[in-house]
């Protein structure tokens, strides 16, 4: 998620209260961020031998959590897009933001894909694994800069425009150091059964990108400090989100095998918190929200709005097992290829990676300065 928000002016439309959370303050700790920094120094104590029995684990979560959250970014970008499209209520910036990303780029990825399929290309397929990491590493940062917004605001503890760019401009280092480290410690390796390549980036460039890295985070720290003397406090929950997203999920990722297991669904959870609280609004929104639901039978799970919401996160994971297995497994089935060449996995390779991508580019619509749904229903 890239909440790119202009705190000031959708505070003064929101009128949020102080001390104003999106669940609770100890739901949020733990969702945007704070389980991150209790489960990280109990992976180091798990011996290497139940690592089978973590990634199994973890296949299950997925369908709970890592998976809907991709299906809900698709259930609300393309929710009346045909509206969208046509710019009825948006902007124009915004109309050709979401045909952009919601047609052009969707089309330019299955020609990229078909053409390298077909090509049984297994370079170009693989060089596709390479950028999925360079967009979920920028994806990962922005969202950690989003949740700290989000919660400036609900806070009311905001911040202005010097330090948001402090704030950015130290995601965006961290972010590059870390696609760096990648790109210099491995030449490739095996994705869903195909060899993707990385980049042979220079040691002195990752040099570079380590004292960028560190010189601004020595800004941010700064800043904070700044910032907490003249706002009598932080929005706390949302700086364990921005320090774990950008440090915990991206810069030290690698620093154990399990805990690369854990961080997507982490990621997820964080997206899950808003767009639930989101969504909820949304369905407050309508006519008949606090009436009963029929039949009467499923009164006992609140007012209508509340099974609404329900409908969505069932609806999620649905699509999510239908994106992420059912798909791919259909297509591995009917549609002949090279299977000596590609692997008997390639459509999981490639749905991943679509799917991946893409959610990048419609998070950057949806959640963004300007869009008239963010201001109204995400800060109620």
């Amino acid at each position: 998620m890239a909440l790119d928000l202009s705190v000031e002016t959708t505070a003064r439309k929101a009128a949020t209260p102080p001390g104003k959370y999106l669940f609770g303050p100890v739901a949020d700790f733990l969702m945007l961020g704070g389980s991150a920094f209790l489960i990280l120094p109990v992976l180091f104590f798990v011996p290497r031998d139940y690592e089978g029995a973590l990634a199994a684990t973890m296949v299950v979560v997925a369908y709970v959590v890592n998976y809907p959250h991709f299906a809900h970014s698709y259930q609300i970008f393309y929710r009346n897009f045909g509206r969208k499209a046509r710019g009825e209520g948006y902007d124009r910036s915004l109309q050709l933001r979401y045909i952009f990303a919601g047609v052009i780029v969707p089309v330019i990825m299955a020609l990229f894909f078909a053409y390298g399929a077909a090509t049984s290309n297994t370079r170009l397929l693989g060089f596709a694994a390479n950028a999925m990491f360079f967009f979920v590493g920028w994806h990962y940062v922005k969202q950690g800069y989003g949740m700290l917004m989000v919660d400036a605001v609900l806070k009311r503890k905001f911040f202005d425009d010097r330090d948001k760019k402090v704030l950015l401009v130290n995601s965006y280092a961290v972010w590059i150091l870390a696609w760096l480290q990648t790109n210099t410690a491995v030449t490739q390796g095996q994705y869903y059964g195909l060899q993707y390549y990385t980049f042979a980036a220079p040691s002195w460039i990752t040099d570079i990108a380590v004292l960028a890295a560190v010189g601004s985070t020595a800004a941010t720290l700064l800043m904070l400090a700044r910032r907490w003397r003249k706002n009598g406090g932080l929005p706390y929950n949302g700086i364990v989100a921005y320090v774990a997203s950008l440090y915990l999920w991206i810069l030290i990722a690698r620093i154990n095998p399990l805990w690369l297991l854990v961080v997507p669904a982490l990621h997820s959870l964080q997206y899950l918190a808003v767009v639930w609280r989101y969504q909820t609004n949304v369905e407050r929104d309508v006519s008949d929200a606090a009436s009963d639901p029929e039949p009467k039978i499923l009164s006992v799970l609140g007012p209508r709005y509340r099974l609404r919401v329900l409908g969505f996160i069932i609806g999620g994971g649905a699509l999510g097992y239908l994106g992420f297995w059912l798909i791919p497994f259909v297509l591995t089935a009917l549609v002949p290829y090279d299977k000596q060449v590609l692997g008997s996995s390639l459509f999981f390779f490639i749905v991943l990676i679509f799917i991946n991508v893409h959610h990048y580019f419609l998070d950057n619509v949806m959640w963004r300065r300007g869009n008239p749904e963010v201001s109204k229903y995400l800060f109620r």
